[in-house]
């Protein structure tokens, strides 16, 4: 059964936790405005802009969230040398992040622009190229990776497919930390193309999608043994430690091991957004488990840090404060329950 106390008197130990993201950057770009008519020119609506705004996405999202929950993160990633990498470097400044933004000159900076009506996306544009990165930018990332690895109790690999997280990165990836005496835990958000490249990691946290095109077989949410069919698949295929599988109203699956197996529903909770949900879940179980908690009150802590930000249009990130507000306000928790024994 959840335990409210217990939670509470979890939120003030995040502070201080260092965890390294080691990812795709992103530049979340949000032009918000009213629809009042149809263009004449073709059946699209017509958007009268109100404001823009620019918000850290991708990794830099995960490392935000990590930063307001109290945490200290750092992250490693690449932007392009255009004005976009400027606003990139700035951004993670103003949010207090130690970052090594290595720059890139065959390049942009990853940008996604989403134009928003009426609290609804309208359409999304996304500037990129996810070309394999060049040895000399290879090399710049793992000088800053090497030096800052020893100060981290996890690292986060925020793959969003751009071309970071690769095959050859991966294999020196884990040559470094093979070769240290006390490495941190490796957490992974998952992209599906790069589903082979996760093999032994500590932590896998794929949403219902991710998990299904991971495991190669259908998911069903509502259906328990769909959902422990779907994960033992991915831990034979992958030999991970764990697996947190993300399932929208319907909460989290925690795999710690093959058969012990863990659900978490969520509380009930308006949706207004889900950008970004993912980057909050995988930011508090880094900071948790990096501040020595373990992986059930990260998953509850990172349940409710996600209901929290759902509740916002666009990228958002939840704070101690709001998830002790909420805890304190008497909000849902419904109780856990064990599958264990039940992955026949």
């Amino acid at each position: 059964m959840t335990d409210r106390k217990k939670l509470l008197d979890a939120l003030p130990r995040l502070a201080g936790g260092k965890v390294l993201i080691i990812g795709d950057l992103v530049l979340d770009h949000y032009v918000v405005g009213q629809v009042a008519r149809i263009s004449p020119e073709a059946p699209v609506p017509v958007v009268h802009v109100e404001q823009e705004r620019y918000i850290l996405g991708g990794a830099g999202n995960v490392a935000r969230n990590i930063k307001a929950l109290g945490g200290e993160p750092t992250i490693v990633g690449i932007c392009g040398m255009d004005t976009d990498g400027e606003r990139m470097r700035r951004l993670l400044r103003e949010a207090g992040v130690t970052a090594h933004a290595v720059c890139d000159s065959e390049r942009p900076t990853i940008r996604k622009t989403r134009i928003v009506a009426q609290n609804q996306q309208v359409v999304r544009v996304d500037y990129e190229k996810t070309h394999v990165m060049s040895d000399g930018v290879t090399e710049q990332l793992f000088d800053y990776i090497r030096d800052e690895v020893h100060e981290a109790g996890v690292i986060i690999l925020s793959d969003y497919g751009k071309g970071l997280v690769t095959a050859a990165f991966m294999e020196r990836l884990w040559k470094l930390l093979d070769s240290m005496e006390n490495r941190p835990q490796v957490f992974v958000d998952p992209k599906t193309r790069n589903f082979d490249l996760y093999q032994g990691v500590d932590l896998l946290t794929p949403n219902s999608k991710e998990a299904q095109e991971g495991a190669g077989i259908e998911l069903e949410t509502a259906d328990k043994h769909s959902v422990l069919r779907t994960g033992l698949k991915i831990f034979k295929k992958l030999k991970n430690a764990n697996l947190l599988i993300t399932l929208g109203p319907k909460g989290m699956a925690l795999f710690q091991g093959p058969e012990h197996v863990t659900h978490i529903p969520t509380a009930a909770r308006k949706v207004f957004d889900v950008t970004g949900a993912g980057d909050t879940v995988i930011a508090m179980l880094g900071l948790a488990v990096a501040r020595g908690l373990d992986l059930i009150t990260a998953c509850e802590l990172a349940n409710l840090a996600a209901g929290i930000v759902v509740a916002e249009v666009g990228t958002a990130s939840a704070t101690v404060d709001d998830i002790r507000q909420l805890l304190e306000e008497g909000c849902e928790l419904p109780p856990r329950s064990s599958w264990f024994g039940e992955a026949d």
